[in-house]
């Protein structure tokens, strides 16, 4: 473990979202990604927040992307770049915070949220729901190449969240595998893949994947 003393944020938004269905001009889909923030407590449990559902858990959702986090100093990048306020809840994440660096976020990280215990444990790989959201089918390909990626993160203790509460990060692992790296190696150089494995908190589902693209 290394040292975590003073690495704190604060949740500025709770956002949930029922599943919807969107027409793309030639087919309908079904998405959770339209995330609203809500007021009050809101209990996080299983591999969900109270109130919040995704279309398809192979992809969205499940216990390695039960939560969602973004960066208000990411979002706030964005604003700058698309020319609007895009507000918590855009990017469809569960929590928006202020005071972390997401993108620096280590796989394994450990987060004191309100009553819950979270653990990051992966970056995001945009798809196309994304670009729906935004009205931009070419807003996948931007956010891929900037960066930010947010983290996702697994339920280690049950428990309840609201606007307002203070993040702490209680363990950081030794490795410097972070989600902006994790999002490097899978989208733009495969040179660097091998290094997740230093992650030990890397989900099943990526090490399968790259131990089969090294078959």
């Amino acid at each position: 473990m290394t040292e975590v003393a003073g690495l704190t944020g604060e949740l500025l938004a709770v956002s949930v979202g029922a599943v919807r269905t969107v027409g793309t001009g030639r087919r309908s889909i079904a998405t959770g990604i339209w995330k609203a923030p809500v007021e009050g407590r809101v209990a996080v449990r299983g591999v969900n927040l109270a109130g919040d559902d995704q279309a398809d858990r192979t992809v969205h959702g499940g216990p390695d992307k039960a939560v969602y986090a973004y960066a208000s100093e990411d979002t706030a990048w964005w604003n700058e770049l698309v020319g609007t306020d895009l507000g918590p809840g855009a990017f469809g994440e569960n929590l928006t915070t202020r005071g972390l660096d997401l993108s620096s976020a280590r796989i394994g990280d450990r987060w004191r949220v309100g009553t819950t215990l979270l653990e990051v444990r992966q970056t995001r790989i945009p798809c196309f729901k994304l670009g729906l959201r935004m009205g931009n089918p070419q807003f996948p390909k931007a956010f891929a190449q900037a960066g930010r990626p947010g983290a996702y993160l697994g339920i280690l203790e049950e428990g309840d969240v609201g606007a307002g509460d203070a993040i702490e990060v209680v363990f950081r692992p030794a490795h410097d595998i972070t989600t902006a790296f994790m999002s490097q190696a899978l989208l733009h150089d495969a040179a660097l893949r091998p290094r997740l494995l230093e992650a030990p908190a890397l989900p099943a589902f990526w090490r399968g994947w790259l131990a089969g693209e090294d078959a």
